[in-house]
């Protein structure tokens, strides 16, 4: 029988470093071929959207999907889990959690491999939900001196910073504007909701590296072109996903500022088949728009440990 394992038991059993560690892997079966990743899919209706991802990662031993809806009273996630060979049912996840510590965790692989070795000031645009995954994440793999904050809304930086301040044991503050927030910043990440361009990517300082975790839509765009059309080096989590639902590229190739020629997956720099930062000028750019991959190899880690700690609810389901 398979396991029902809700939203608070997600919380107790995976932390930012299992997310870590899990997506790390996956980008590696990603770039050797036995991580297989379907494109998101939609299903519009009048009341909202139906979302659709699924993925394989042979290495592990597990497949699945994960299926979502979006509607004017929120958002709902659920991940199904299967065991590979004979595609056993193993688990259902309730993961909305799971996906802001998977989301978090892709963009810390990517700093991790791609982000200067000192870098130690962040530029964050976004405090929502899913910026304290983003930051927990990038402060995992690289020593943060300082944290610059921006969002339109005074009062949510300002709790935000304080929040995360108290949290971590950093030095946290909101900015006033994208221009401070950017001053002297080796990093930068953006995870927002926003349809236009977050600050004049003219900037950005040479050698900072780049997270754009919030355009998975056409219609999105947190960089501008020139943002673009400046990083030396461009990755996305999937290369066909991205040539379809990821704004900052397909305005910027609208705007002749990128030939997709120029974009690749991370995974082959986490396995070790590119460089990725060629030079300490470099301004490096990952694109997230978020992959099944990840949630397979999170919704394992939460399985294995579930099953290991007797967590959860057997359900009668099929032929279990």
């Amino acid at each position: 029988m398979p396991l029902l394992i809700r939203e608070d038991d997600v919380r107790r059993l995976v932390k930012v470093e299992d997310a870590l560690a899990a997506v790390e892997a996956a980008f590696v079966e990603q770039a050797r071929g036995t991580g297989t990743n379907m494109p998101r899919r939609r299903v519009r209706q009048p009341h909202g959207t139906l979302h659709l991802m699924g993925a394989a990662l042979v290495e592990r031993g597990y497949w699945g999907f994960k299926a979502y809806t979006t509607t004017r009273e929120g958002a709902r996630f659920t991940v199904m889990l299967y065991e590979l060979r004979g595609g056993r049912l193993l688990a259902i996840i309730e993961a909305d959690r799971l996906g802001q510590l998977r989301t978090g965790a892709a963009s810390g692989v990517a700093t991790k491999y791609l982000a200067p070795q000192e870098a130690d000031v962040l530029a964050l645009f976004g405090a929502g939900y899913q910026a304290e995954t983003q930051l927990e994440a990038i402060a995992a793999v690289r020593p943060l001196r300082e944290v610059r904050v921006f969002c339109r809304t005074p009062e949510r930086r300002r709790a935000f910073a304080e929040r995360m301040a108290a949290r971590l044991g950093l030095a946290v503050r909101p900015a006033q504007s994208p221009e401070e927030a950017l001053e002297g910043a080796a990093i930068i990440t953006t995870i927002t909701t926003s349809r236009h361009p977050l600050f004049d990517g003219r900037l950005i300082h040479p050698g900072a590296h780049i997270n754009a975790a919030g355009s998975n839509a056409a219609v999105r765009a947190e960089l501008d072109a020139h943002a673009v059309r400046r990083a030396t080096a461009i990755f996305v989590d999937d290369v066909q996903q991205a040539r379809f639902e990821c704004g900052d590229l397909i305005q910027a190739h609208q705007r002749n500022a990128l030939t997709w020629e120029r974009v690749r997956p991370l995974a082959d720099v986490v396995a070790g088949f590119h460089p990725g930062r060629q030079s300490a000028q470099d301004i490096t750019l990952f694109e997230s728009q978020g992959v099944a991959l990840w949630d397979v190899a999170l919704a394992a880690e939460v399985y294995e440990k579930a099953k290991a700690s007797s967590v959860g609810d057997l359900v009668e389901f099929g032929d279990g």
